[in-house]
This record gives C-alpha cells, sequence and structure tokens, in this order.
C-alpha cells in the first residue's frame, strides 16, 4: 500500500479587521468545489478547550489579564488545537485553514505586549512540536482602517480589537517583518483590495502550492523552499 499524500497547513493573519474569516472561507468554498476535502478552523479555539480559553482571554470581564498570562493561554490553546486537530487532519491528506496560527502570537504577545518576539515563538513552537503551515497568507489592513471594519456593525470589539491603534501599529509592523524575513513562505496581499480580487489572488497561489505538493510532512519548517516559492 502506498503512503498517504500529506495534508496541506494554511494559516491566513492579519490585524483585527483585515477580512481572514472571509477570505478563509472563499478559499475553502473554491477548494471543495474542486472536490478536495477542506477543515476550516481559527484560534483561539479550535477544540472544546480551546473554545473555553477563548473566551477567557478574548471576552470582557474576566479582570486583568497580564501579558504572560495572556501569552500562555494563547499558546495552551494552540497546543491542543495542533494536537487534536491539526496534526490529525493533515495526516488523512486534507487542507487545513486556520485563521491565525503561531505568527499572531508572535505579533501581538511578542510585539503589541513587548514580551519579546523571539521567546514568544519559542514558546507556541514548543507547544506545537514544531508544526508550521507550508503557506501563510497575510492581508494587510492599516490599523485605523481595521477599526473602522470592526465598529461598523452591531459586534463589539474584544479584548484585544479594543486597545489602541499604536498597538495594532505594533502588530502590523511585526506580520509585515515575519514576512520580510521568509519571503517564499507568505502571500502578503493589501486588505484594502477587493474580496474577489484577493480571493482570486490566494486561490491561485493555493494552486500553484497543490500542484508542487508531493506529501511534504508540515513539520518541514516553514522556510524550506521544498514548500513551493514566492510569486
Amino acid at each position: 500500500m502506498s503512503k498517504q499524500r500529506a495534508g496541506l497547513f494554511i494559516a491566513f493573519e492579519g490585524g483585527d479587521g483585515a477580512g481572514k474569516s472571509t477570505q478563509a472561507a472563499r478559499l475553502a468554498e473554491a477548494l471543495q468545489s474542486q472536490g478536495r476535502t477542506v477543515l476550516r478552523t481559527r484560534e483561539p479555539g479550535g477544540t472544546p478547550i480551546g473554545e473555553k480559553l477563548r473566551s477567557l482571554v478574548l471576552d470582557h470581564g474576566h479582570g486583568h489579564i497580564d501579558a504572560h498570562t495572556e501569552a500562555l493561554i494563547f499558546a495552551a490553546s494552540r497546543a491542543a488545537h495542533a494536537t487534536q486537530v491539526i496534526r490529525p487532519a493533515l495526516e488523512r491528506g486534507e487542507i487545513v485553514l486556520t485563521d491565525r496560527y503561531i505568527d499572531s502570537s508572535v505579533a501581538y504577545q511578542g510585539a503589541g505586549r513587548g514580551l519579546g518576539e523571539d521567546a514568544v515563538r519559542s514558546l507556541n513552537e514548543w507547544a506545537t512540536s514544531g508544526l508550521q503551515p507550508h503557506l501563510t497568507v497575510l492581508l494587510d489592513v492599516d490599523p485605523a482602517v481595521g477599526r473602522r471594519r470592526r465598529t461598523a456593525g452591531e459586534a463589539a470589539e474584544d479584548r484585544l480589537e479594543s486597545e489602541a491603534d499604536d498597538f495594532h501599529a505594533r502588530i502590523r509592523d511585526a506580520f509585515l517583518h515575519l514576512a520580510r524575513s521568509r519571503p517564499e513562505s507568505y502571500l502578503v496581499l493589501p486588505a484594502h483590495h477587493s474580496v474577489g480580487e484577493l480571493a482570486e489572488q490566494i486561490l491561485k497561489r493555493v494552486e500553484s502550492l497543490l500542484a508542487a505538493h508531493h506529501g511534504v510532512p508540515a513539520d518541514v519548517p516553514a522556510h524550506a523552499p521544498s514548500v513551493g516559492g514566492h510569486p
């Protein structure tokens, strides 16, 4: 019996209000229409314990949560997510689309909270046993634009969304720095482009990645050249 082809792991990143959930849904729909098996998930969350931790760390009303505690809560949720959801799906040969992954902690807690990007990345790589995306789609949004998008509807901002714009500016800079440091592993797109245009560009990149994908395990570091080049 031939070995089952490993799945493909794609993370959507960006500041609050960038449109990550919308684009993940569009990509999932397009890939499923091609007959592919797709798992959509999110962070924090994705598992029963992860959803409880999501409420604890994002909802208002839980009292003060210091930066170290916040980082550890996100890492705990991610550990369960990687072990219980992402790895099993990849082993089944599925395409996993996650709304946020390690880069969000590096940006929000490492840069935004000032804990240090290297320290936060090390914590999360330990929590996930080194599981890395094959591709990270970064939707780059100006903090002021992101806030206008978030406050346009009836939903209130969560605990992190409601932080000041300078906090979100540090996050944006951190995301862009991460992408510049490993350009072959990222697709960076301006979030202000139309939903349809963004969806088309993302699908094109993912289809190219799928065509080049020959069972590369997701544990291969995201900077490895074997997982596809930058367009």
